[in-house]
């Protein structure tokens, strides 16, 4: 053996040995030295549109504000978005191409509780946080899961503030108008719990189908029996479906809504003709223009610098949860890792994001308790 290939040979033992102690350290999935890939899966068409378009689009907005900025320590936020429309099988597909094919560090900005539970038990295989869903069903908050963090308020709490509200009125018999999904028929229930709690009445329980065209069947039940108030567990364009018919009608009564109820509410006014003003809404960001809020005036800011056309409640949400996950990045440091993240998470305790409250722990990951009642105008605005 020459002493060229003698030197070769000694470079490739000790590379060897080096190797065998010294292993070689990979990067986190979806992490360079300049991107971070996040990925969604979300109902960007049909009846449902809004709630994903929207809530796409304020997510969006605060990842500019982040990458405008040069990122986060360094890294700029990539979004890789597919549409489920709204159906779940479509939602676990999408989520195994995003943890799969485009390797994502984590998803974000699901819509809806049945696409939720269709993807969620993939995400925990594959050890892929699950950040801000656009869904407040109480099953996901009472059973903890180490991986799923909320940011906006709960259905239960949406729900227990209007029926207390209801209550202190001294209107104690109501009808619950929902939405004949996985979402509905759970939030009717946690309704009926909370207004037993409350010595309040569900008269009657009425489902109604995500694609329907009209609610006679419903409006004649209401009619027959009238309630106190009505308490609709719905989202999308179901909304306007049910108020056209049930606001012509000469017996209607106080009606309220969920926060996903409503999404573009100056459009449903003009749809509405109307019907719309009076209507009772649960919120859980403060209203688009409340500029007094640190996180709206930014929001309304960034909109300006970025030339946004979309401006809803749903996109201040979107924008919301977006800011919280940067800031969750940025404390989880530049040895950025999924296990980091979520410590980083579970370590901002009680805090405020733009005076946005917060609350986060190893045992709770259910974020914001933000939930205020405002009564929309004929155009679709809020007065609370």
């Amino acid at each position: 053996m020459n002493a060229f290939a003698r030197r070769l040979l000694l470079q490739f033992t000790t590379l060897g040995l080096l190797g065998l102690a010294m292993p070689v350290v990979q990067a986190e999935t979806g992490i360079t030295d300049t991107r971070i890939r996040i990925g969604q899966s979300a109902v960007f068409s049909g009846v449902a549109q809004d709630f994903g378009i929207d809530y796409r689009a304020g997510m969006l907005l605060a990842f500019a504000r982040a990458n405008k900025a040069g990122g986060v320590l360094g890294r700029k936020l990539e979004l890789i978005a597919y549409d489920d429309a709204y159906d779940p099988k479509r939602t676990a597909d999408n989520t195994l191409k995003l943890i799969d094919a485009d390797q994502v560090f984590a998803l974000m900005g699901y819509v809806a509780t049945g696409n939720l539970v269709a993807a969620l038990p993939l995400a925990e295989k594959s050890g892929v946080p699950m950040f801000a869903p656009l869904v407040g069903t109480s099953s996901f908050r009472t059973t903890f899961n180490p991986l799923l963090f909320h940011v906006r308020a709960s259905y239960e709490q949406e729900l227990r503030k209007i029926v207390n509200h209801l209550a202190t009125l001294g209107i104690h018999d109501i009808a619950v108008v929902y939405q004949n999904s996985a979402f509905g028929k759970s939030n009717m229930e946690t309704c009926i719990q909370i207004a037993q709690s409350l010595s309040v009445t569900v008269k009657q329980t009425l489902p109604m189908d995500i694609t329907a065209t009209d609610a006679k069947t419903q409006t004649a039940a209401l009619i027959a029996a009238p309630p106190g108030a009505v308490v609709m567990v719905m989202a999308g364009r179901m909304v306007e479906v049910f108020l056209a018919d049930y606001r012509a009608s000469k017996s209607a009564a106080p009606i309220y809504t969920l926060s996903v109820g409503i999404t573009d509410a100056a459009g449903s006014a003009k749809r509405l003709n109307g019907k719309l003003e009076g209507v009772v809404t649960a919120s859980i960001v403060p209203g688009i223009h409340q500029t007094r809020f640190a996180v709206v005036a930014d929001y309304r800011q960034d909109r300006a610098d970025f030339a946004l056309a979309i401006d809803s409640a749903t996109a201040l949400e979107g924008y919301i949860a977006g800011r919280v996950f940067t800031e969750g990045l940025r404390r989880a440091g530049k040895a950025l890792t999924r296990e980091s993240f979520v410590r980083a998470m579970e370590g901002m305790g009680t805090t405020k994001i733009a005076d946005f409250p917060l609350s986060y722990s190893p045992k709770n990951h259910n974020g914001s308790n933000f939930v205020n009642l405002g009564m929309y105008g004929k155009d679709g605005s809020l007065v609370r």
